[in-house]
């Protein structure tokens, strides 16, 4: 096994290499519009994981995934062979391209937390212009009790505690 921080440098020279390649280098129409997101290298060295995005040629154009899986898939064995001797490590790794889906999940959770923040306005608004049911204040004050004290100034019951009643004389 590899130093894991080894791995990591490789994996982005692996980066770097096949980014430069598809920009440059390959001339297959259906990479215009893919971009190297980030790579993982294996503890060992051998395999590389290559994350990729596609745009559309607009931006209200959908991107063509399937034709750029279908480019990348055709040029593996060219940018394997440009990593190899990119890196000169003694095996060169197998390249497997994914497609990156942080960029959607991403939007998808700006989507969910803009709507939460609208949510929680409308509840505020809604708070703000709330009126209590019943009486506005239905504690009772300390004015309240002084004039109640007069009525029931021996009972133990409503107004207060005097404590355990004990039956020894």
């Amino acid at each position: 096994m590899a130093d894991p921080a080894r791995a990591q440098r490789l994996a982005k020279r692996i980066s770097s290499i096949v980014a430069s390649a598809i920009s440059g280098e390959i001339k297959d129409p259906r990479l215009a519009y893919v971009t190297v997101t980030d790579t993982t290298v294996t503890a060992d060295l051998h395999e590389a994981t290559v994350y990729y995005t596609v745009m559309g040629e607009s931006i209200d154009a959908e991107p063509d995934l399937d034709a750029a899986a279908a480019g990348l898939a055709r040029a593996t064995g060219v940018l394997r062979s440009k990593v190899g001797a990119g890196t000169g490590v003694r095996f060169t790794p197998t390249l497997r391209f994914v497609l990156d889906t942080v960029p959607d999940t991403a939007r998808e959770m700006e989507e969910l937390v803009a709507r939460a923040r609208a949510q929680d306005e409308m509840v505020a608004r809604r708070a703000a212009e709330a009126v209590p049911a019943g009486d506005p204040d239905p504690y009772r004050s300390d004015a309240d009790s002084s004039d109640h004290d007069d009525d029931d100034a021996g009972s133990d019951g409503a107004h207060g505690y005097d404590g355990p009643r004990s039956s020894a004389p």
